[in-house]
This record gives C-alpha cells, sequence and structure tokens, in this order.
C-alpha cells in the first residue's frame, strides 16, 4: 500500500516540485497552500507531513500546534529559517525533524524514509505486545507472557528463518539447505521433527498456531510480525 505524504507550504512552485518527487518514489500526496482548514485534510490520514514555517496567516509553528494533538505522523519542517532559536522551538512544539532551505530531494527522501521506518518499527512492537509472543534474534530467545520458551539451536534456528520470512512458504529441502547447506549428509525430514518439537513447547504456553503445514510437506509463518528486540 502506498504511504500518504501531506505537504504544506504556500509556494506553489515548492509542492509541485515535492508532489512530482514524490509520485516519483511511489507516494500518494496530499497537499495543502495553507494552514487554514489543516484539520479536513488530516482526514485522509497521512502517514507523514512536511510543514513549511512561512506562511500567511496561521504559520507553520501555528499549524503544527493544531495538529499535532489529532495525528501521530511524524511532522517535518521544511523552512528558510535555520537559526537554532527555530529549530529548537520547532522540535519543542512537537515537530519531529527540522530541514532547512535549500535542501537536497535525496536528503529529503533519506529523512521521510527514516521516519516511516522508524514508524513501522513502532507498529511492529505494538502487535507483539498484542500477540504476547517475543522473539528476540539478539539474544536468540522467545518469550510468551514474559515467559520463556527454551529451544535448541536448531529449533532457533527454524523459528527464525520462517519468522524472518512471514507467510513465505518453505519445503523441507530449502529449511533444510538453509540451515546445514548444500553439503550437509543427512535426511531433509528431520526438519519435520524439529518443527513437530517447536510446536509442542510453544502449545505448552498458547494454542495459537504459529507455523502452518502447507500441502503436507512445507511450513509458514503464519503468526503477526516479530519485534527484533534489538530494534533492526
Amino acid at each position: 500500500m502506498k504511504k500518504k505524504i501531506l505537504i504544506i507550504d504556500d509556494e506553489l512552485d515548492m509542492v509541485n516540485m515535492l508532489r512530482n518527487f514524490f509520485r516519483l518514489k511511489d507516494f500518494d500526496t496530499i497537499e495543502a497552500y495553507s494552514g487554514e482548514g489543516i484539520l479536513d485534510k488530516l482526514e485522509e490520514n497521512p502517514d507523514i507531513i512536511l510543514l513549511d514555517i512561512n506562511m500567511p496567516g496561521i504559520d507553520g509553528f501555528g499549524v503544527c500546534k493544531e495538529i499535532r494533538n489529532k495525528t501521530t505522523s511524524p511532522i517535518l519542517f521544511l523552512t528558510a529559517r535555520g537559526s537554532e532559536t527555530d529549530r529548537v522551538k520547532g522540535l519543542m512544539i512537537g515537530g519531529d525533524d527540522y530541514i532547512v532551505k535549500p535542501f537536497s530531494l535525496n536528503e529529503l527522501y533519506a529523512r521521510v524514509y527514516s521516519h516511516l521506518q522508524r514508524e513501522e518499527r513502532k507498529g511492529m512492537a505494538a502487535a507483539n505486545k498484542s500477540s504476547q509472543l517475543i522473539i528476540d534474534y539478539s539474544s536468540r530467545t522467545v518469550h510468551y507472557k514474559g515467559k520463556e520458551i527454551i529451544f535448541t539451536k536448531t529449533e532457533f534456528d527454524i523459528i527464525e528463518l520462517l519468522s524472518s520470512h512471514p507467510k513465505m512458504v518453505f519445503d523441507r529441502e530449502k529449511i533444510y539447505i538453509s540451515l546445514w547447506g548444500y553439503e550437509a549428509m543427512g535426511d531433509n525430514s528431520v526438519v519435520a521433527e524439529h518443527i513437530r518439537k517447536i510446536r509442542a513447547k510453544i502449545s505448552e504456553f498458547t494454542d495459537k498456531e504459529y507455523i502452518q503445514t502447507v500441502w503436507g510437506v512445507r511450513y509458514k509463518w503464519v503468526g503477526k510480525k516479530i519485534f527484533h528486540q534489538n530494534g533492526v
């Protein structure tokens, strides 16, 4: 699904440039040329907001104050006002970033992308909090409702492989090769036994199914997206 970006600037050329650029980056754009009636624009649920400061009537600072309690979307100030006082004020009233004109479009895109990624990580954390299953890839541990589920190295390797690619289907051969390599000597049917043990251990804590069998010999992770405890 495309991300929506709200562009608020009284300069028509600036709005047109940003609209064209972000549409090329596969965004849906929403445009506003002043702070008047800005709450109506929020009803379109933008994922991120670019906000000029120097606008007639209500300026960008006033707009930020008006909308900050109405949306959790990141607000990035775009302005020619580069003083430390203005930067501090913009961040203190609820802005998430402050970019001084003129700026590089590529740098702007990088900052927009970074903020959207951060929001996605927050969503992943919230989703896993509600699902109650937490997988920490850095410490290689799994917890359910705060209680650790103990897995062997191989069992965790399988969990990591499947959960890192949710809803992707893996056959036994692909799992076997991913874990032990092409040169390994053994029978890929051992994968089924490891998955049986993983399911048995999870079932001691919850009856929710996290690994689904597909066509008898393939598997996929069907739980919610996994939150990397290290923030990656």
